[in-house]
């Protein structure tokens, strides 16, 4: 009998070890979210400077700067359409200092275009809180003999593959393929290294036609770039006047994005839900919301869970667009 207890003593003081153990556990990562942050936080943008990712992502780290007594600060990453910087992301060591702003392209546009994409956004990152959704302005040069959609539509018929487009990132490249398939035209894409450099391209006439996610709005505004429409669901604030391409007579075409934060995978939950309060407490603030205007950003407050269930439509809507449509971006 001595065994059998001795046996039995021995189990339960490792039960008891173990329960011991499992119950710091949580207050181990409280511990660990009260003390954050306790030293500089990055955030990783994965396009160019002056983008509109770039931009909330500089207005987020200045308020939180501001808030948590931590420099906030922004590091560029661009490249290979957003996978360099999200690789980066998804790399990093998941303690809540080294975060990314990552607009919905490398998230769930380029799992339909790469069949050979280094991460798993869905297992890898965890979604902390959406920021904003936008579309894209359409526009053409000026001097060309177009003033509406279906005027560049038959121009573009009637000159085949001599209009060019810019395509700054996946978002505005699938904009100009989605256009192309609608239209039955054939705009050639030529690549940029971000939406800000497109514009630069456009005004120094290197293309034609510009699908830009309202980052040249002045330029529109003062005439270097003739606006015909816009690519959301619905017209834009800032451009009241311009049909949706769907209302210019491309039925079904739709390409918005989002703009949100973004963990590593491993992120203790603490830090994601106070990260989570503090994204949506920024842009509630009355600057911010007027930032977001002046860029005719939608501002998309919702909980994890319904941003979590955003990611997943949107993944299976595009997957599906793509496939529909066969496009050939990024093969």
């Amino acid at each position: 009998m001595k065994p059998h207890f001795a046996t039995a003593r021995r189990r339960a003081l490792t039960l008891a070890a173990g329960a011991s153990l499992g119950s710091l556990l949580p207050s181990a990562a409280r511990a660990q979210a009260a003390a954050w942050p306790s030293r500089p936080v990055k955030f990783i943008v994965p396009f160019s400077p002056g983008s509109g990712t770039d931009l909330l992502a500089r207005l987020l780290a200045e308020q939180l700067t501001k808030s948590l007594g931590q420099p906030f600060v922004v590091e560029n990453r661009q490249g290979a359409d957003g996978i360099i910087g999200t690789s980066q992301i998804v790399r990093s060591t998941p303690d809540g200092y080294t975060l990314g702003v990552v607009p919905s392209s490398p998230i769930v546009m380029n799992p339909a275009l790469y069949s050979n994409m280094p991460f798993d956004p869905i297992k890898d990152l965890v979604p902390v809180a959406n920021i904003a959704g936008v579309g894209c302005v359409l526009g053409v040069q000026p001097e060309l003999p177009i003033r509406d959609v279906q005027e560049l539509v038959s121009y573009a018929k009637a000159n085949p593959g001599k209009l060019n487009y810019a395509a700054g990132s996946t978002f505005t490249h699938l904009a100009g393929e989605m256009f192309k398939y609608l239209s039955g035209t054939q705009l050639v894409a030529v690549p940029y290294k971000g939406t800000a450099p497109q514009v630069t391209a456009m005004l120094a006439k290197e293309v034609e036609v510009i699908f830009d996610p309202f980052l040249g709005v002045a330029h529109f505004k003062n005439g270097r770039i003739r606006p015909l429409a816009v690519t959301g669901s619905r017209r834009s604030s800032v451009f009241p006047e311009l049909p949706t391409l769907a209302e210019a007579g491309l039925k079904g075409y739709q390409v918005e994005t989002w703009i949100a934060v973004f963990a590593p995978v491993g992120t203790p939950k603490p830090i994601v839900d106070q990260l989570h309060r503090e994204v949506l407490r920024v842009y509630a603030l009355p600057e911010a919301r007027q930032k977001l205007a002046d860029l005719s950003y939608e501002p998309l407050p919702e909980s994890q869970e319904e941003f979590t269930q955003r990611i997943a439509s949107d993944t299976a809507r595009w997957a599906k667009t793509v496939k529909d449509a066969n496009f050939k971006v990024n093969k």
